[in-house]
């Protein structure tokens, strides 16, 4: 069954392993018969940083109200980014404080501790590259920026589930283990996953 599908690349630069993953998912998902955007996050105009929290609206520019419409029209939502210092580039950490915003994301209930998922009926994929092998960034530092993706941001806003493809030593990668790694993110693409 087709899905309609956005990919985030949340490396600054295009011309990355990142870029390549994205366009490699991108390029596999749309033969296979889905529909597929892929938006640079590097690439759009845009203030990363909540000016005054949630206390006074900060309005929207162009780029992220786009993303944001193009986030509430997809059924499955692809994050492709490099893991520095443990977690996700400041600009995705900049770009989600800004777009998942109370009312469009998530709304708390009046009088409760408990709140609605806004964004509900959507899956993810989270694909992430590093120079710390996985399986160290995996059980040494208890994957400490995936949990905060997956946990506190997409699934509290409804977003599940959430799949994770860890790609790493980059540092010390050959170009045919690099090969391997885009024709793993290929077939991801085809099966929308």
């Amino acid at each position: 069954m087709p899905r309609s599908i956005l990919i985030l690349l949340c490396h600054p630069d295009r011309d990355s392993l990142c870029g390549a993953l994205a366009q490699r998912y991108a390029t596999a998902a749309t033969n296979a018969g889905h529909s597929v955007r892929l938006i640079a996050l590097g690439e759009l105009a845009f203030d990363p940083v909540l000016r005054h929290g949630y206390r006074q609206i900060q309005a929207l520019e162009h780029d992220l109200q786009d993303a944001g419409d193009a986030i509430a029209a997809c059924d499955h939502l692809v994050l492709v980014y490099p893991t520095w210092w443990g977690a996700a580039p400041a600009l995705l950490k900049g770009f989600l404080d800004r777009v998942l915003l109370p009312g469009f994301a998530f709304r708390y209930r009046r009088d409760s501790v408990w709140w609605d998922r806004l964004l509900a009926g959507r899956s993810a994929r989270v694909i992430t590259t590093m120079d710390t092998p996985p399986w160290y960034y995996r059980w040494i530092y208890r994957d400490a920026g995936i949990t905060q993706l997956r946990a506190a941001i997409l699934e509290f806003c409804g977003i599940r589930p959430v799949r994770v493809s860890r790609f790493g030593a980059v540092r010390s990668s050959t170009p045919t283990q690099r090969e391997h790694w885009l024709q793993q993110v290929a077939e991801l693409g085809r099966q929308a996953r």
